[in-house]
């Protein structure tokens, strides 16, 4: 087993109640993260599923620092983070990339293709950032002639790539992919899980999956956590979880996603 990426120890997080109406004083808090510790080693594919509300994004926009921990401990690399103060934190964001869901809010509407992909590394102080910025629509399977393109003219999974080459194009130590593919035909998603494996692969990548759909975590992710209710109720491999749930939740979950078997057609387009 490698040594871990990020170390999660009994990582709380409790948010303000905006539905609840009081007069005086603070807004009753609701706790949405309850305990959570695991690990992510180097090199890992790990799935993190639940239903609706279970608080995989929630726990993701910890994972990258989005949100700040009420209670507990983050540790990237040896060094905790749970806490970091916008000035120590910006040592560790080249670090830490996230792939949104829906590329359209997540990219400037205004900015080029090339500029989308390349701001993020002059930002970080990378050289020669429009070049390797088109190596990277390479190395996503767009090529260098989208670069002058914008978000409007570009289709959902075509956005999608230009999303994991702007994460993928600063050689973070971890990425985390919230529901990336869940808006795409299936043909496309499956274009997009066999980019990501490549990626994974040919940049030795550490990666964190959201998805409610357990067919995709099942060809991407080697392990997987499951979450209910802001807690982990099952954790392991993805085969032993998936094929043995030992938890009634985890089996409710297969039992309402049935899962295909692993050379089913849509695995294997793209």
């Amino acid at each position: 087993m490698s040594d871990p990426l990020l170390q999660i120890r009994d990582l709380h997080l409790a948010l303000p109640d905006l539905n609840a109406k009081r007069l005086f004083g603070p807004a009753p808090r609701i706790e949405i993260l309850r305990g959570l510790t695991f690990d992510i080693a180097r090199g890992a594919t790990l799935g993190i599923v639940g239903e609706s509300g279970s608080g995989k994004s929630t726990l993701g926009r910890c994972l990258v620092r989005l949100l700040e921990p009420t209670g507990g401990t983050i540790w990237l690399n040896g060094d905790d983070i749970t806490h970091a103060r916008p000035r120590d934190l910006a040592a560790h964001r080249r670090d830490l990339q996230m792939i949104f869901q829906d590329p359209m809010s997540s990219l400037n509407p205004r900015h080029s293709v090339l500029r989308l992909i390349a701001d993020p590394m002059r930002l970080h102080g990378v050289e020669d950032a429009d070049a390797k910025a088109r190596d990277m629509l390479d190395r996503v399977h767009l090529g260098r002639r989208f670069a002058d393109r914008y978000p409007h003219q570009l289709s959902g999974g075509q956005r999608q790539r230009v999303g994991i080459a702007r994460a993928v194009g600063l050689s973070p130590r971890f990425i985390l992919a919230d529901e990336i593919v869940s808006g795409l035909d299936v043909s496309t998603q499956a274009q997009i899980i066999r980019l990501l494996e490549e990626l994974v692969a040919d940049m030795d990548l550490t990666l964190a999956f959201i998805s409610h759909d357990l067919s995709v975590i099942r060809r991407l992710c080697r392990d997987v956590i499951v979450l209910r209710a802001g807690q982990i109720v099952e954790a392991g491999t993805t085969e032993a979880v998936f094929e043995t749930p030992q938890h009634p939740y985890t089996a409710e979950l297969k039992a309402a996603i049935p899962l295909p078997e692993p050379d089913d057609t849509w695995l294997r387009l793209g």
